[in-house]
């Protein structure tokens, strides 16, 4: 007679495809039926990722196991470890694994920065974050995702292009921050005219191609608005936390509140949100003007369920022809100093969620 303890050991011995334990170690069988007249068994199974080439491997084997032990049929459910339980596998990664960015093991944290429609300042924000968070002294990479609408690496003034050493690519780093873009790859400011299939690739190898060395913190500049590049990103992370761009305008913030929903329709957190553009504050003056209306921001934080972060304004940085870099503001340039508290406030998040585990 077929029983439960010899089904649970024939799976159990098995190992998660993404953690490399067995799913005894796992606690990953979470159920074992068996119709012993049909000679039937239907197993409920938690992993580290669901969806992938891995999980159809593992499924073949779970029948073979099961059939293995007596079973003339099986049936397989699958759903994912809950956070918790992946917690205590983050950061044990051998070297291999650790340089997948995309293993549940590696212990980087990423961070998706997103915004409902082009032309409010997302990159911007996504350079300046991440330089703020470089400064705090943490390691940073910067994934210039915006496949079709690149332009981090001439924000950042970067003029020379990453180093191919085999199959690896090694980033380029300025202001402390480990940076790769469609940008280093594409000659002459030439539009990229690719198909969705080919662009997920290309993704794929700036998380898995790229030698990012050991990173705390991974910022990735999203396309805008909800399309398929930024949901394949949403779908490839392990977990990914986001923080959603928007200006004043009322109509700025509606559409705003699509990409969060899609974070939040992926299972990813929703850290905050920045308002950009909020004003423009005269030199002569000191007087504020709110050229793009007021409540924009608050509106979408509110409806989100997410602090505000912050609030940029209008303005240029100071540029320095011997360091050119277009777009980052010094530390010590008020809008500086709010990208500094911001960058302070994603911090607090982290420690705060990290003593809560």
């Amino acid at each position: 007679m077929l029983s439960e303890t010899q089904v649970r050991e024939a799976v159990g011995a098995l190992e998660d495809p993404f953690l490399h334990r067995t799913l005894s170690e796992t606690n990953g069988i979470l159920s074992v039926k068996i119709k012993e007249e049909k000679k039937y068994v239907s197993v409920k199974l938690a992993i580290a990722k669901t969806n992938t080439p891995e999980q159809m491997q593992l499924q073949m084997k779970v029948v073979d196991a099961i059939k293995g032990v007596g079973a003339d049929s099986v049936g397989i459910r699958f759903e994912e470890l809950p956070p918790e339980a992946l917690a205590q596998f983050r950061g044990t990664a051998n070297e291999s694994e650790a340089q997948d960015l995309l293993s549940p093991l590696n212990k980087v944290e990423f961070i998706s920065i997103a915004s409902g429609k082009g032309g409010v300042g997302k990159s911007t924000v996504s350079v300046n974050l991440a330089i703020a968070l470089a400064r705090a002294g943490k390691k940073v990479g910067l994934v210039d995702a915006d496949i079709y609408g690149f332009s981090v690496p001439d924000m950042m003034g970067i003029d020379k292009a990453p180093v191919v050493r085999g199959d690896t690519i090694i980033p380029v780093e300025r202001f402390g921050v480990k940076v790769i873009s469609m940008g280093f790859f594409v000659e002459d400011n030439m539009p990229v005219v690719w198909r969705g299939p080919m662009l997920g690739k290309v993704l794929d190898q700036f998380f898995r191609d790229v030698e990012w060395g050991d990173l705390d913190y991974l910022l990735l500049d999203l396309p805008p608005g909800t399309g398929d590049v930024a949901l394949d990103i949403h779908q490839m992370l392990p977990a990914s936390k986001e923080i959603v761009v928007t200006t004043p305008h009322p109509t700025a913030a509606f559409v705003a509140a699509r990409a969060g929903a899609m974070a939040l329709q992926t299972n990813h957190e929703v850290l905050g949100v920045v308002e950009n553009m909020s004003w423009f504050e005269s030199q002569g003056s000191g007087k504020k003007e709110y050229i793009f209306g007021k409540g924009g921001g608050a509106k979408l934080a509110e409806e989100l369920q997410a602090p505000l972060l912050g609030q940029i304004p209008l303005g240029q940085p100071d540029w320095d022809e011997n360091d050119f870099a277009p777009s980052v503001y010094a530390e010590d340039h008020p809008t500086g100093k709010i990208y500094g508290e911001i960058a302070q406030q994603v911090l607090q998040q982290f420690a705060t969620k990290e003593n809560k585990q």
